[in-house]
């Protein structure tokens, strides 16, 4: 078989800046043996895999070199984007995603921001697991837990900037990975973040959109406002417009086609 794939720079309007996805668009649902092996091969920290099951509507799963995950924001991003530049999909229409987290929903505004449609996924004050404690080494300010991802807010941008966590220690989690925050020193945001998920082959992420689904309800308590621009401080940076909606997430962003590849095997 032959499959074309793209990668997409995720959350940022620059190549080589954001978060990298693959995408693969099938004709039909592929061999999960397959897929894994695809994303093994990528490896990013997601792979897309996408086939379409009515008028704009698409089965979505994604996988990471090691598992697949229930809820990815940037391989999200990316193949939404993929399907209106490649006219798969009409570029005023919305995209449905059906996903292993419900349907998804992408629309795509006038400036070019793709909004996506996402659950809120709110964190429960939870105790210390020694990885955390281990893992990052910091004075932390709170520690909870969603389906997903712990959740830990520590004292200043500096310190979260600066933290060389111990992989081996949080590999150790009960959960796909941690969420580390802080408020911005930066006025044009309202806070920061970085992402660690090394259980899952995933050192550490550049821009995670679900862990936003988290920090979202998070900040809007201790801000008390419900709409945010962030800023994920990895080494390749992003930026991601949030708006906590209800029960939902609406999260802003933009992408950029890199390179197109072939699939040979």
């Amino acid at each position: 078989m032959a499959e074309d794939f793209y990668q997409v720079d995720a959350f940022t309007d620059k190549p080589f800046y954001g978060n990298p996805a693959a995408v693969v668009i099938l004709d039909k649902a592929a061999d999960e043996a397959w897929m894994r092996k695809v994303a093994e091969e990528m490896n990013l920290s997601e792979t897309a895999f996408l086939h379409k099951v009515g008028t704009d509507e698409f089965i979505l799963r994604w996988f990471t070199p090691l598992e697949e995950v229930d809820l990815c924001g940037h391989a999200t991003l990316a193949s939404a984007h993929i399907l209106w530049e490649k006219a798969v999909v009409n570029g005023l229409a919305d995209i449905k995603f059906n996903t292993g987290s419900g349907q998804l929903v992408c629309r795509k505004s006038s400036n070019g921001l793709i909004k996506m449609d996402f659950p809120r996924e709110e964190a429960e004050k939870s105790e210390v697991p020694e990885a955390i404690y281990i893992g990052l080494g910091v004075k932390l300010l709170f520690t909870g837990k969603n389906r997903m991802d712990y959740l830990v807010e520590v004292e200043s941008e500096e310190i979260l900037r600066n933290l060389n966590p111990d992989f081996t220690a949080l590999r150790k989690l009960d959960s796909r990975g941690v969420i580390v925050t802080a408020r911005s020193e930066n006025k044009d945001f309202d806070f920061v973040s970085r992402f660690f998920a090394p259980a899952v082959g995933i050192y550490e992420d550049p821009v995670t959109g679900s862990a936003h689904c988290c920090l979202a309800p998070y900040w809007a308590k201790k801000l008390g406002k419900t709409s945010f621009k962030a800023l994920q401080v990895s080494k390749r940076r992003g930026i991601l417009e949030i708006e906590l909606v209800d029960d939902r997430v609406n999260i802003k962003g933009r992408a950029i086609t890199v390179f197109k590849g072939t699939i040979l095997f």
